[in-house]
């Protein structure tokens, strides 16, 4: 049995001679810190006024689905109208299911649902990244040189008719939020949307009502953030590879997902070795967008490795607690004493409640499956160059691999038809692509707007053809991102004699009469750089538009980094 992002069995495809990677919905279910525990509706006095005038029209034809709810939602054994409206007064299915709401959690429903107890995280929620998909929707117009309409919007849910806007519904809109759900069927693999349901429902059982649960498992997370930059994957060892890998004699460690993508398997990430799931470390608030004031993807998530392992934020106690967050007091997993303080995080000040302080070392309590684990802290014997590294991310020494693909190619078909995810129906046009050149190794690394050096991965070395355009398109453009493949800090070499960690390239880095050259292992493309580069020994300029989060190093700062190591402590040449 393989431990994935969720519970998971392997079985063996004779067809092409690969282990199949499966992903059951029986899945591991989680804590997280929303209004956290499952008590999430304090405020249900509200809504049990109405309870007695629905018992009988709804339990007379659902009976199984009085049960299965938790402790806050109890009220909802008693009363179906509260979430779902409906008329059960009118003793008839037609009648009762006038006005009925389906899926209460699909967001255009939640404000009149979920919001009526929850309302602060609906419209964080709504306004969220995770929704609005801003981010990719102003990435992806500035990529075909759309300017902003008058009145225009830069979200997934109000996508126009612009080539830009055509890709974005046909290809991209399918994950966010605003997608709503329709069916009662989880599948890990493949589950998009939902709203407020897409994380707090971890499965349909036949006998009971669907179980409302702050205790969002791994699975949830999966369905979007297995693509994309594929962190769901990576935190569990596995990365997307080219059907090519299906040539080799070895297939040992291939496998295939459900939707069909190749996949190999490799290092898991050391807090994944360890139990933790994803909401051991992410916090309501970074997933939820509450508090959120970032202008970057970047500084989307609450969580800092700083937080846990070397925390200096204000200790809060109970008196101080976050009103909107009281749920959480009653998960503590361990005995308080008078005057317990807890660790926050420096970005939002959330509670950190699963992590009891102690005299010697804090203890992690697994918000899934119980049990406990020390906290390594921070030290300065085991980070003896931190001066020097100010600059550093934690991410940039620990990430053991990221995924990576370094060609792309999309093309426009005015002929055909393709599904549209906003209209819910075929229309005309078909977008495609293809990619090649899949890595899965260690990251090149770039400098943020704040002067901070992290891992990036290519958000895109591609170009693009479409009709209305005068000529095919060629953008290189690089993101930052946080591998989620924690383990042992790199070398000293992997980054000082790495071209590939300097962003020239896989190639020949070599030292001659006191001069440093570079022979890539890949042609230049149009823009000058290698096919798989974004930075070169010989510019101070970036390839990056103005507006982007993560810059390359220029060459000062590259001849710098090599030359901050002695050539005696390093091979002359490096590939």
């Amino acid at each position: 049995m393989l431990r994935c992002a969720e519970s998971c069995v392997l079985r063996f495809n004779e067809d092409v001679n690969v282990t199949v990677f499966t992903l059951w919905t029986t899945l591991t279910t989680i804590g997280i810190a929303v209004v956290f525990g499952d008590e999430l509706a304090p405020e249900s006095r509200l809504l049990q006024e109405e309870s007695e005038k629905t018992l009988e029209g709804c339990i007379s034809c659902h009976k199984s689905s009085s049960k299965g709810f938790v402790s806050g939602h109890h009220f909802g054994e008693a009363s179906c109208t509260l979430c779902h409206y409906g008329r059960p007064e009118e003793g008839t299915e037609q009648g009762a299911h006038v006005g009925l709401i389906a899926f209460p959690g699909n967001l255009p429903n939640a404000r009149r649902t979920c919001g009526r107890c929850h309302l602060e995280h609906v419209e964080a929620v709504q306004s969220s990244r995770m929704a609005t998909g801003v981010g990719i929707v102003t990435t992806t117009r500035e990529l075909f040189a759309e300017s902003p309409r008058i009145g225009q919007t830069a979200t997934l849910s109000t996508l126009g008719s612009s080539p830009a806007d055509s890709l974005l519904r046909k290809l991209c809109s399918g994950c966010h939020l605003n997608q709503e759900k329709n069916h009662h069927v989880l599948n890990p693999t493949n589950d998009r949307g939902g709203g407020c349901l897409a994380c707090h429902i971890n499965s349909y059982p036949e006998d009971a009502h669907p179980q409302l649960t702050a205790r969002v498992s791994d699975a949830r997370c999966f369905g979007c953030h297995s693509r994309s930059s594929r962190i769901s994957l990576s935190y569990a060892g596995i990365g997307e590879v080219e059907h090519a890998a299906l040539q080799s004699p070895d297939h040992s460690k291939l496998g295939q997902l459900d939707d069909g993508r190749l996949i190999e398997f490799l290092q898991p990430d050391v807090h994944h070795r360890a139990g933790m799931s994803c909401i051991d470390c992410h916090t309501s608030s970074g997933v939820m967008g509450i508090d959120q004031q970032e202008k970057d993807q970047n500084q989307s998530p609450d969580i800092l490795c700083a937080d846990c392992h070397r925390n200096t934020s204000a200790r809060l106690d109970l008196d101080a607690w976050p009103k909107k967050l009281a749920g959480q007091v009653n998960r503590i997993p361990f005995n308080l004493h008078e005057g317990q303080k807890f660790l926050t995080t420096k970005r939002q000040g959330t509670p950190l409640w699963h992590i009891e302080i102690g005299s010697r070392e804090n203890v992690l309590y697994r918000k899934q499956g119980g049990g406990s684990l020390p906290i390594p802290s921070w030290t300065r014997q085991n980070h003896p160059y931190q001066a020097e590294h100010q600059r550093l991310s934690c991410s940039a020494c620990h990430s053991t691999w990221a995924p990576q693909c370094y060609g792309c190619h999309t093309a426009y078909d005015s002929k055909g038809n393709q599904w549209d995810h906003l209209a819910k129906e075929e229309t005309a046009g078909v977008w495609t692509e293809q990619r090649w050149d899949i890595v899965n190794g260690p990251p090149p690394l770039g400098v943020t707007s704040d002067n901070r050096v992290v891992p990036v991965v290519p958000g895109m070395i591609m170009t693009l053809d479409h009709p209305d355009l005068e000529k095919t398109i060629f953008k290189r453009r690089f993101a930052p991102i946080t591998p989620h493949t924690t383990g042992t800090a790199r070398s000293c070499d992997s980054c000082h004699r790495s071209p590939v960690a300097l962003g020239l390239g896989r190639g020949q880095l070599k030292r001659q009469n006191g001069l440093w050259t570079f022979i890539p292992a890949l042609q230049q493309l149009e823009d000058g750089l290698p096919a798989d580069g974004w930075a070169s020994l010989n510019t101070k300029t970036t390839t990056q538009p103005p507006t982007a989060e993560t810059r390359p190093f220029n060459s000062d700062e590259i001849y710098r980094i090599l030359d901050a190591i002695p050539e005696s402590s390093s091979r002359e040449a490096l590939h």
